[in-house]
């Protein structure tokens, strides 16, 4: 029995249900709270974190499980809890709010409000002593509390003008230059990549310092640049290519063969604390694997090399094993603890090793850098350990590239490659008896979307038709589950049969962009349609009209103080750069020039911005280089296209438009007045103008090639 249980445990978010049976009378957000907020006059504490935050459930286990610090919260203050994943719209405002007042921020978020839910005071962790040049949580409540009724007017004062300036922020400095493209330009795309290479780690690949994030934009950018470069023949800026290029293979690579991926199971941590990508916080979000598996497929169709494709599987496999629903639905993430201890379920001793491996543990161990005194020292206490067993502690990674390792041992490829497999099956078999992580099993629309997408990637660069049954499965039940009731509406999350929180433009804009691929490699025009549906339902209720930018929530919604527009490329696309990149798309595929015009507009108001920063706007990025080069449109055609269909889109061709007929779909521009009786062939087009059809591969790509050139 539990001796405690507040408001909490009537919801289904899993970090929320973790703390329903604290002392601390939490709320969720909602009406009940915030008007007792009101009737009580009582400052709002509003405390926002995520299942699989380490830091989360050390303050908890520090202070919201500690009676004598409930009870303060419970005296002074109403208490509300949220799910920053359920609710990103609160989190964006409340962290914009800490960083405005402290210039950092991070996660627990602790904030708190006026009854009229305005923000006057927050910060991130709070230890239960001074700690870390940080004063106590209970020091900070106790002073909140009596500065709240000493200091009233000057709290609410405070309040009014910092709400005030995240108003004023949210009218980022836009231009809207007068010049017809200005920012469209190969001089601008140079300067973009020279600035993604000043922040590049040339050793250890990746960009800036540590803590390291996987920058799956930034590497995407630089693959598209060398390719448009590759393909427009010409030797100026080539070398400046062919640098990005091998910086993105240099990330990709460093990041492949370091801690932050699991190299007995597969898939990606969130992101390394250090530069040689080792030591990661070890929990596994859905999204960075779905966006890391997308840019892996673009970089095997680039380069051809195998171990991409092997990490695709991996990965994937990781991902259908681990965080998928029943339903063909993805949760949302894996927690970093288990047992109370960051990473304890992914790291080992070198003893444990031996017993497992017997006569091959020395090779194996020399490979993945396993070793007595251990690779690997968690920040903070040391934990219990059990008699006899060793502090050391290990993550594999590889430090010694294949063939040269190879080589020194004196074995051959193919006897390695079985010793490793064989030792990483019977650790992964062991580690599975393990207490395993806690699973976030919250279904999020726009999470969804992006593993959606990566499945139609994946399977674009290897052919995988279980990649491509898993995309259409999901739809379906994205579909099925998660729409509203009015065309073109959904829902944010879902769990236990229910959806939750109307959906946000993230939601939308990822969403339309999962059902242009899947389109893509379906050739069914169905999927078409639907994203049409869902970007039309976002431009009647995410618009601003002034700018043709998107508002991050849908109008009319009463629970925020302010309608906030993201630009920034952070963990996740901006919502905004993904719908900029699907009015495109679509304006292309539908003939809709109005929806070009309102991407380009976009691009252009963020244009020098884009440039100087790219590595905070690495999706917009692309879509700027995009419009530069030009887009490629690919019209396959006859009564048998799915084999020609199929072939092409292992190809390397990031800046297209594709449709596939066998008859029916003449409505459609790219398809107007192509016959199907004869054998299949493909048109290459550019603004609906196409050369004559080709029958061979080898063709098409000599045509997109030439197409790509410039006059």
């Amino acid at each position: 029995m539990n001796k405690h249980t507040n408001a909490l445990i009537n919801e289904t978010s899993p970090y929320l249900l973790q703390h329903a049976h604290n002392p601390v009378n939490w709320y969720p957000w909602g009406e009940e709270a915030l008007n007792k907020a009101l009737q009580e006059d009582k400052p709002i504490l509003v405390s926002i974190g995520y299942a699989a935050c380490h830091w989360c459930h050390v303050m908890e286990r520090e202070s919201f499980e500690e009676e004598t610090t409930a009870q303060l919260m419970n005296d002074h203050f109403i208490n509300i809890k949220i799910d920053r994943e359920e609710r990103p719209d609160l989190d964006h405002i409340y962290m914009d709010a800490v960083q405005t007042m402290t210039g950092s921020g991070g996660w627990p978020l602790n904030v708190f409000l006026t009854p009229g839910t305005k923000p006057f005071y927050g910060g991130t962790y709070f230890p239960p002593v001074r700690a870390f040049n940080r004063p106590s949580w209970k020091e900070v409540l106790m002073g909140v509390a009596e500065a709240f009724k000493g200091k009233r007017d000057e709290i609410e004062a405070q309040a009014d003008n910092l709400t005030a300036h995240l108003v004023q922020s949210n009218s980022f400095g836009l231009h809207f230059p007068d010049e017809a493209d200005p920012a469209f330009s190969m001089a601008n795309a140079a300067l973009i990549t020279d600035n993604c290479m000043k922040a590049a780690d040339k050793e250890w690949g990746g960009f800036g310092k540590a803590p390291k994030f996987p920058q799956s934009f930034t590497i995407r950018y630089l693959l598209r640049y060398f390719y448009v470069k590759k393909n427009e023949n010409l030797h100026q800026g080539m070398e400046e290519a062919k640098q990005g290029l091998d910086q993105a293979l240099l990330s990709l690579d460093k990041m492949i063969d370091g801690g932050i991926y699991d190299q007995l199971g597969g898939g990606f941590a969130r992101y390394s604390t250090d530069t040689e990508w080792l030591a990661p916080h070890f929990e596994k979000m859905l999204y960075d694997n779905a966006l890391l598996v997308d840019v892996l497929s673009e970089a095997y169709q680039l380069t051809g090399r195998s171990r991409y494709a092997e990490v695709i599987r991996e990965t994937m496999d990781f991902v259908k094993r681990e965080l998928m629903h029943e339903k063909k639905a993805f949760y949302a993430a894996l927690d970093a603890d288990s047992e109370g201890v960051e990473g304890k379920f992914y790291v080992w001793q070198k003893d444990e090793v031996a017993q497992l491996l017997g006569r091959d543990a020395d090779v194996f161990c020399s490979y993945y850098d396993i070793s007595e005194r251990g690779n690997w020292h968690e920040p903070g206490p040391a934990p219990a350990l059990e008699p006899g067993e060793s502090s050391s502690r290990n993550i594999l990674r590889v430090k010694t590239p294949w063939k040269e390792f190879a080589t020194q041992h004196r074995l051959g490829d193919e006897e390695l490659k079985q010793l490793l497999e064989k030792g990483k099956n019977i650790l992964l078999a062991h580690r599975n008896k393990r207490t395993r992580p806690a699973l976030d099993d919250k279904i999020i629309l726009g999470w969804n979307a992006l593993m959606n997408t990566a499945c139609s990637k994946a399977f674009a660069a290897t052919g995988e038709e279980g990649y491509r049954q898993l995309a259409i499965a999901n739809m379906e039940f994205i579909w099925s589950n998660l729409a509203g009731n009015e065309p073109g509406e959904f829902y944010h999350t879902w769990k236990n049969k229910q959806a939750k929180h109307p959906a946000f433009l993230d939601d939308y804009a990822f969403l339309a962009d999962a059902l242009l691929h899947l389109h893509e490699i379906t050739g069914d025009v169905s999927w078409l349609m639907k994203a049409t549906q869902v970007t039309e339902y976002a431009i009647q209720y995410f618009s601003e009209q002034d700018t043709g930018f998107f508002f991050y929530t849908r109008e009319k919604q009463a629970d925020i103080i302010v309608r906030k527009k993201e630009v920034y490329d952070g963990a996740l696309p901006s919502g905004n750069a993904v719908m900029a990149a699907n009015l495109y798309r679509l304006g292309i595929l539908l003939d809709r020039s109005a929806w070009k015009e309102r991407s380009d507009r976009m691009i252009n108001a963020l244009g020098q911005t884009i440039v100087r920063y790219p590595t905070s706007f690495g999706y917009w990025a692309a879509g700027l280089l995009e419009r530069t080069a030009g887009t490629v449109e690919l019209a396959i055609v006859g009564k048998e296209p799915s084999k020609m269909h199929q072939d092409l889109l292992r190809f390397f061709i990031p800046h297209r438009v594709l449709m596939v007929s066998s008859g029916g779909d003449a409505e459609f521009p790219l398809l107007a007045g192509k016959r199907v009786s004869g054998p299949t062939e493909i048109f290459v087009c550019k603004d609906f103008a196409c050369l004559q059809p080709v029958t061979s591969l080898e063709a098409v790509m000599s045509l997109i090639n030439r197409a790509g050139q410039k006059n």
